[in-house]
């Protein structure tokens, strides 16, 4: 195969030549997958990570895809599957855990999601999603002060991150401080973050 390529067709058009030459390479079937997701053809990208697994049942990063997809078509049970078998296969690999974490607070578990979200962040300190995460499962513990404290830090690491302003604004609306609420809504939405209308509609009225 060329080291590089312009053309993704031509790419995918290589790895499926490769394939058929060794049916057994886990990679191949793992790279295929990943440019399938490119074209957003989801149904070839599953068949090809679950290839890559077949071959490879240690291959994490391939169940984090799958976990993925399961997620893009709302299979949050499936989601939450695929990146448990991950972190099977990894224990210190802080992507499935950051998404395990978030199927859980998905499903209005907030206690499972921060174990979950705790452990991202413990093998990867600066994982700014897991950070804004847990944060959102702090706010929907009710503990608004740890929600502050964790989406402040992920500020600090990534100043445009809209997520945690959003946590922001949630947190100190709770805590009754609605000028520094409305001032982080507005951050928010200001780095593309979608802030939610029926809270916006709220900060209306202190505006």
């Amino acid at each position: 195969m060329k080291d590089k390529y312009d053309d993704i067709d031509e790419y995918i058009a290589d790895l499926r030549a490769e394939i058929e030459k060794s049916e057994n390479c886990a990679n191949h079937h793992y790279n295929l997958g990943v440019a399938l997701l490119h074209k957003r053809d989801f149904v070839a990208a599953e068949e090809s990570f679950l290839s890559a697994v077949r071959n490879s049942p240690r291959l994490a990063e391939a169940y984090v895809q799958l976990g993925g997809i399961c997620l893009q078509r709302g299979d949050l049970d499936g989601c939450l599957r695929y990146n448990e078998e991950a972190a099977q296969c990894r224990a210190k690999f802080p992507v499935p855990w950051s998404n395990i974490g978030f199927v859980h607070l998905q499903r209005g578990e907030p206690e499972e999601a921060v174990k979950a979200l705790k452990k991202a962040l413990k093998w990867d300190p600066d994982f700014i999603q897991a950070m804004a995460t847990l944060g959102a499962a702090y706010y929907m513990q009710g503990d608004y002060e740890s929600s502050i404290q964790i989406s402040r830090e992920a500020i600090k690491r990534e100043p445009g991150f809209g997520p945690a302003y959003n946590n922001l604004a949630l947190a100190h609306f709770e805590r009754g401080e609605f000028a520094q609420a409305v001032q982080f809504a507005d951050q928010a939405a200001a780095c593309g973050f979608e802030v939610r209308p029926e809270f916006l509609k709220e900060l209306e009225a202190h505006r």
